[in-house]
């Protein structure tokens, strides 16, 4: 099978999760929009069908919304628990974590992507404040405690094997330390942290980090280092 992603060829953002799946399962795609430029990201979206990218499209359908593609494309991956309320787990876990990353996004831009950060930035540092003091440790102990309460293995989130959500929160882990390296070490997260290393080490993934497709965070998406959103070295 192969796939056509559609997304905003000079950002990792949301199209990263969906990256990360594909490339951990050896699958066949096109990036189209680092193959042919934004213009035909934004083509697909002027058909009608889709309202934002990340979109996934293979020769039948096109899907979009991040957890709505990994749901779609986790079976055929194999990337996937293979019992089916352990998969709607999975999904409802994937649906929280999408509202983190909303959540990590609008530190930067609460007042809306159309404005510039420099046109935000006094409510964006109110907004971090709220974000690190509260926000992101629910989060994290949510997550954590996903972990380590998993009856069927100490080393993923859901099921006995890893999956489009233990790809998704080693993303997530991995732009948090890079947008928020002082909040996120005062929390204390080992059960994530050592997720992080073991998807990283990853064949398909470690492959991928290390190529040139794997584009670095960048103040243009969701997880941007600003100093004075982060707080003082702790």
């Amino acid at each position: 099978m192969s796939y056509r992603l559609y997304y905003w060829p000079s950002i990792p953002g949301r199209g990263e999760f969906v990256r990360l799946a594909l490339e951990d399962a050896g699958a066949e795609y096109v990036d189209v929009g680092r193959d042919q430029g934004a213009t035909a990201v934004a083509q697909m979206i002027h058909n009608g069908a889709h309202f934002a990218p990340p979109i996934l499209a293979d020769e039948y359908e096109s899907v979009s919304h991040v957890a709505h593609i990994l749901a779609w494309i986790s079976r055929p991956l194999e990337l996937a628990p293979g019992d089916e309320r352990d998969f709607r787990r999975m999904h409802q876990m994937q649906l929280t974590l999408t509202d983190f990353v909303g959540e990590i996004h609008d530190t930067h831009h609460p007042l809306g992507p159309s404005l510039y950060y420099d046109e935000q930035k006094e409510a964006a540092a109110r907004r971090s404040a709220v974000f690190i003091s509260d926000r992101l440790p629910k989060f994290l102990d949510y997550f954590e405690r996903m972990l380590t309460d998993n009856p069927d293995s100490d080393e993923w989130a859901i099921g006995r094997r890893c999956t489009t959500l233990d790809l998704s929160l080693f993303q997530v882990m991995r732009g948090l330390r890079h947008a928020f390296p002082n909040a996120l070490s005062a929390n204390e997260t080992p059960a994530l942290d050592e997720l992080t290393r073991r998807v990283a080490r990853r064949r398909g993934i470690a492959a991928y980090l290390d190529s040139e497709r794997c584009i670095d965070f960048n103040p243009d998406g969701i997880f941007r280092h600003y100093r004075e959103l982060d707080g003082p070295n702790r």
